[in-house]
């Protein structure tokens, strides 16, 4: 993806070790989406698709970490969060970005549902190296 917005301010990151992560990324993600007052449906797309990529970089990449901030472009702001893990990469993204498809027992919806959710997706994987997924959420 290329980025034709800038962050605004410092990102905040917050490690992806446990499920408690998990819940602090949904928390600190509202906060987020509320300040830069997404609507209520965007908050929870936004919301939704960060829960379950935290999810995926706990299980999958077996952790890693979130960085969270608010970001302008194009006159509007919007809500980033980039998950980041050093696990074992996904080797076909374009299985691992089918809907249905999971190399674990979950419904295979993570990544797929995850980027029908926000206004811009990347996945930057490489096998061996890890996965960082970049979301943004533009309020409208």
């Amino acid at each position: 993806m290329s980025r034709p917005w800038a962050e605004e301010g410092e990102p905040q990151s917050l490690p992806i070790v446990a499920n408690d992560d998990v819940v602090r990324v949904r928390r600190l993600a509202r906060e987020l989406a509320q300040r830069c007052k997404l609507s209520l449906v965007d908050q929870t797309k936004f919301i939704t698709a960060a829960s379950e990529l935290a999810r995926n970089t706990l299980v999958y990449g077996g952790g890693g970490v979130v960085r969270v901030g608010l970001v302008r472009g194009n006159g509007r702001l919007g809500a980033l969060a980039v998950f980041e893990d050093s696990g074992p990469g996904i080797p076909d993204i374009d299985l691992a970005l089918t809907d249905g498809w999971t190399s674990g027992g979950g419904l295979g919806l993570g990544l797929s549902g995850a980027r029908r959710l926000v206004d811009e997706f990347a996945l930057d994987t490489e096998v061996g190296r890890g996965t960082t997924v970049t979301l943004v959420k533009w309020a409208r």
